[in-house]
Parts: C-alpha cells; structure tokens; sequence
C-alpha cells in the first residue's frame, strides 16, 4: 500500500511560480514510477508529468517548456516545480503512483494504482 499527500497549492497571480511537493510512505518509494495530473470543474482528469523508476520525464503540449518534474528518493517526495502561470492552469492537481522498475513512462490515469487527495491551484490574471 501507498499512501500520498500533495501539498503547496495555493493563489497566485499570472505569471507567477508554484511548487507543489507529494510525500510518499507505506512501501518502498523508488520502485514507483509517479505522475501529476488535474482537473478543473467540468472537465475530465488531464495529465500534466510523469517520471518513470529509471528517470525518464514526459510532459504534454500544455505544460512543456514551464513545468518541471523533480523526485528525491531520499525523502520519498516528487515535487512539480510551475512557472510562468496562466489562468488555465487553475485546477486541483493530484499525484498518483504505480509499480515499476522499467523506463516506461505512463501517461493515462489507468496506469496508476495509487492517488492522493488533490490540492487546488488558483492562477487569477
């Protein structure tokens, strides 16, 4: 079992920075690939990085070039550094997880087992 818990959310201006940190325990932590992924009301569950067991990061068209994936397997924690922030980045994002120890990076909410219970970023412009 895995547990995760996002935290860091918070309001922030356009243009503006966040760092959101997920802290995992119950098993251990770097046989997990990992993932972030939000949703906005109304709309379904997007994904937004992931980073697998071997270190491979994949970002989608929407976030490329201003978010940053980041793990540190020492303190069982992935981090999503967000720059440059717009309005349509305001959503609650989720951290999940999955078993892995392959290169294989997943992009769909299927491929993860393990999910924490959101944190709600606000970008007002």
């Amino acid at each position: 079992q895995v547990q995760l818990v996002e935290s860091g959310g918070g309001l922030v201006q356009a243009g503006g920075s966040l760092r959101l940190s997920c802290a995992a325990s119950g098993r251990t932590f770097s046989v997990y690939a990992m993932g972030w992924f939000r949703q906005a009301p109304g709309k379904e569950r997007e994904f937004v990085a992931a980073i697998s067991w071997g270190g491979a990061i994949y970002y989608p068209t929407s976030v490329k070039g201003r978010f940053t994936m980041s793990r540190d397997n020492a303190k069982n924690t992935v981090y999503l550094q967000m720059n440059s922030l717009k309005p349509e980045d305001t959503a609650v994002y989720y951290c999940a997880a999955r078993p892995s120890d392959t290169t294989v990076v997943a992009t769909s909410t299927a491929s993860y087992d393990y999910w924490g219970q959101g944190t709600q970023v606000t970008v007002s412009s």
